[in-house]
């Protein structure tokens, strides 16, 4: 008896033309699209044009001025590691920072780095995999974090809400705060220090980074002596 192929063949070829000039025309396609959307809306120029350029650098190292100019740290080095809704999340050899887009002034490539229009030299692609996604796209999406964080976007509240037990730094224009994230709810982050909870407006944060252990406890005993 001839055995059924669970995962069938793909029907029939995504366009007419050559794969090297299908990837041309589709990032075409979707940038006349971004920059036609950010002239009907422009308080959504913003947002649109940082996420689009933090995709085009998945996996690659950026640099970003906060508009805080005054902060501890007014600028920023890491790898794009995550792009959300409302955020990007960057990681480098010492933390993991998540920065709002309102608070991001601009965000530019280190000096000296090659320009990659895309990060795929950092793939190993999985043509099984590709396939599950065509044919039980939310059956395979579902199950795994990387490509729910890949096809829908999260907000800051609901990715930070999944770092639940985190040791992080946050900061606002006018106070910095540290603590282990507890929850968050649609407008607050909630921390836990000294069995004490503390609630920070979600849209007053511009940045939050994870803190190693000897860090944390400076900041606690600076903290014990105020």
């Amino acid at each position: 008896m001839e055995r059924k192929n669970a995962y069938p063949t793909f029907s029939s070829p995504t366009s007419l033309v050559s794969d090297e000039e299908t990837r041309i025309l589709t990032e075409h396609i979707s940038q006349v699209n971004m920059f036609k959307l950010i002239n009907l809306y422009e308080p959504h120029r913003k947002a649109l044009t940082l996420k689009k350029f933090f995709k085009m650098k998945r996996h690659q190292e950026v640099v970003i001025t906060l508009l805080n100019r005054t902060a501890k740290e007014a600028v920023i080095t890491g790898k794009v590691t995550t792009i959300g809704r409302d955020f990007v999340m960057l990681t480098n050899l010492k933390k993991r920072i998540w920065l709002p887009y309102t608070a991001i002034e601009s965000a530019t490539i280190p000096f000296g780095t090659p320009t990659y229009t895309n990060p795929h030299q950092n793939h190993i692609y999985d043509n099984q995999l590709r396939k599950k996604i065509v044919l039980r796209f939310g059956e395979t999406v579902s199950k795994r974090d990387a490509l729910v964080q890949q096809f829908f976007e999260e907000s800051m509240r609901t990715n930070l809400h999944a770092w639940k037990g985190t040791w992080v730094v946050v900061r606002t224009s006018n106070q910095t705060k540290i603590g282990k994230i507890l929850k968050t709810d649609q407008t607050k982050l909630y921390l836990t220090i000294r069995n004490a909870e503390v609630d920070i407006l979600l849209e007053e944060i511009q940045s939050v980074s994870t803190i190693r252990f000897m860090t944390m406890w400076k900041e606690l005993l600076k903290s014990f002596s105020r």
